[in-house]
C-alpha cells in the first residue's frame, strides 16, 4: 500500500471516533413517568390514561398512588399495555405503620424500589428531625431489603438543605444512613430550588442516587427551603432555569437507574410531549 495513503487512512481512523462523538445523544434511554403527573386523569379513568401514557412511548412508571384500585388490578392494567412499574411511592406513615402492606403492594406491582417523598414536619427542618429521620430510614430500608428484597429510596424535597456544619442536613442524611439499606431519588427541581447544584450533588454521592425526577423550574421564579411552590412553575425540560445537560451527564456517571418525568402543572398535554422531544434531541 502507498505510504501516503496508509498515513491518511491511519489519520482518518484516529479522528473518526472523535467525529462520531459529535452529536452524541446525552439521554439515549426512554424516560419513565411519575403517576403524579397524570394524577387527575388516573383517578377518573386509569385504563384510558395508561393508554395515553403508552402512546407517548412511556413503558416505565413510578406510582405514588393506586388511585382506588388494588395492586393486583393496577398490575393487570400495566401488563395489558406492556408497561412496568419500577418504583412505588408511599407515605412516611405507611412505612411506619404498614410496611408489610407497602412491601406486598410494591412486589405485586413489580417494583424494585419503594420511595418516600416527604418527611412530616412543622416549621424549619431541624437536626433533631434529621436524626430521627436517619434512624427511621435505616429501619425502613433494612426491613424492605432483608425481608422483601426491595430498595428503599428517599426523594428530596428542598427543606432538608438547611445548613449544617459546613454542609447541609441532606448531607447528614446521606452520610449517616447505611448505603446497604438507604438510597436516594433526586428530584432535580427540589434540589435546585433551595439553592443546590444537582450535578455537583450527583458527583458528590454517586451511586447513592438510584432514581431521578426530571422537571424544570419556570424562569424568574426564586427558590427557598419551604419545599413548596406553585405547580404552574413546572415547565417543559429545557425551557426553565436548570442546566439539564449537565445534570443528565452527571446522573449517567453516577449510575442512576430510572429517570421519571414529573410535571405537576395543568399544561401536561403540551409540556410532556415537549419534554420527551427535548430529551430525545439533546446532544453534545
Amino acid at each position: 500500500m502507498n505510504k501516503l495513503l496508509y498515513s491518511v487512512l491511519l489519520l482518518i481512523a484516529s479522528i473518526s471516533p472523535l467525529v462520531a462523538q459529535k452529536g452524541k445523544q446525552i439521554f439515549p434511554d426512554k424516560p419513565g413517568m411519575v403517576s403524579y403527573t397524570y394524577r387527575k386523569s388516573l383517578a377518573k379513568d386509569a385504563a384510558a390514561t395508561l393508554d395515553t401514557i403508552k402512546a407517548l412511548g412511556i413503558t416505565d412508571m413510578e406510582f405514588s398512588s393506586l388511585f382506588g384500585k388494588t395492586a393486583e388490578e393496577m398490575r393487570k392494567l400495566l401488563d395489558d399495555r406492556g408497561i412496568k412499574c419500577s418504583s412505588f411511592g408511599v407515605s412516611y406513615d405507611d412505612l411506619t405503620n404498614k410496611i408489610e402492606t407497602v412491601a406486598q403492594n410494591a412486589k405485586t406491582l413489580g417494583a424494585k424500589f419503594v420511595r418516600v417523598a416527604w418527611i412530616p414536619h412543622k416549621g424549619d427542618f431541624t437536626l433533631e428531625m434529621t436524626q430521627k429521620t436517619v434512624e427511621d430510614f435505616n429501619k425502613f430500608g433494612k426491613t424492605l431489603k432483608d425481608n422483601h428484597g426491595l430498595t428503599f429510596c428517599y426523594h428530596n424535597h428542598g427543606y432538608e438543605f438547611q445548613p449544617y456544619e459546613g454542609g447541609t442536613l441532606f448531607d447528614y442524611i446521606v452520610q449517616k444512613t447505611d448505603p446497604k439499606y438507604v438510597s436516594f431519588e433526586m428530584d432535580i427541581l427540589w434540589t435546585f430550588f433551595p439553592g443546590q447544584d444537582p450535578a455537583a450533588l450527583l458527583n458528590k454521592y454517586g451511586n447513592r442516587f438510584k432514581l431521578m425526577h426530571l422537571k424544570d423550574l419556570k424562569k424568574g421564579v426564586e427558590g427557598n427551603m419551604s419545599g413548596g411552590t406553585s405547580p404552574e412553575n413546572d415547565v417543559a425540560l429545557g425551557t426553565g432555569q436548570l442546566d439539564i445537560p449537565a445534570i443528565l451527564i452527571a446522573a449517567r456517571k453516577a449510575g442512576v437507574e430510572h429517570y421519571y418525568i414529573e410535571d405537576e402543572s395543568s399544561n401536561i398535554a403540551t409540556q410532556v410531549p415537549q419534554t420527551i422531544a427535548y430529551l430525545k434531541n439533546l446532544k453534545k
